[in-house]
């Protein structure tokens, strides 16, 4: 996982100079490091070079579309988080982009505050160890998955479910969203993988307490509430 060093990171993908220029003014005025780039070839290229702690990406790119851009750091940085910035505004495209896996969706024209709080939202997420539902917890640097205080043992696969579940406590997560983050894209997965692993989760999260924590929510997918 990406971790707080001195100062937060942020990397952003726009090819718009004016967009850029107001980005990175906008992060860096509120205490953000930055870096920027005007192409997919160019952040593909940088993020071999630097670790950023979160990727700002717009989805219309002059070279290689943003969602290409986009899958390529799921595979090569599958815990980095990336807030999708993009004048693509339809209920679909917001869907799609959420699909892919994206950990956050902003369009344009944006409220610049309303921007930097959800970026800080993602970044907290991302510097701290610990997740927190209810009496469920995992620490993401132990790898411990602990409910009412007693241990629980978990596989890879499932602790990674797990962790997307809870980054996005109280929000609806499709069967593609799942599939897109915790498998990555693997072409040989199916949607019905994503029930198979949530069953597994329910039986060691959720058997013997009153209260249950992992959701369905009929035609949608999953989410996990306290």
């Amino acid at each position: 996982m990406y971790n707080l060093a001195v100062t937060d990171s942020i990397f952003i993908v726009e090819d718009n100079e004016n967009q850029r220029d107001f980005l990175s003014a906008l992060f860096s005025d509120a205490g953000y490091s930055v870096r920027t780039v005007g192409s997919g070839s160019e952040a593909l290229k940088m993020l071999e070079k630097v670790k950023p702690d979160l990727v700002i990406l717009d989805l219309g790119l002059p070279d290689i579309t943003g969602e290409t851009v986009f899958q390529e750091i799921r595979k090569n940085y599958p815990e980095l988080p990336v807030v999708i910035v993009t004048a693509r505004g339809k209920v679909s495209d917001i869907v799609e982009g959420f699909n892919l896996g994206a950990d956050d969706y902003v369009t344009k024209p944006y409220n610049a505050d309303e921007l930097l709080v959800r970026v800080r939202a993602r970044l907290k997420h991302v510097t701290s160890s610990k997740l927190v539902v209810s009496d469920l917890e995992i620490d993401t640097e132990a790898i411990e998955v602990k409910r009412a205080g007693k241990k629980i043992d978990i596989t890879p696969k499932e602790f990674k479910l797990l962790e997307y579940l809870m980054l996005n406590q109280g929000r609806v997560l499709t069967r593609e969203m799942i599939l897109n983050r915790v498998w990555l894209y693997s072409p040989d997965m199916e949607t019905r993988a994503v029930d198979v692993y949530i069953g597994y989760l329910r039986k060691k999260i959720d058997n013997g307490h009153k209260a249950k924590l992992i959701q369905s929510v009929r035609g949608y997918g999953y989410m996990i509430k306290g």
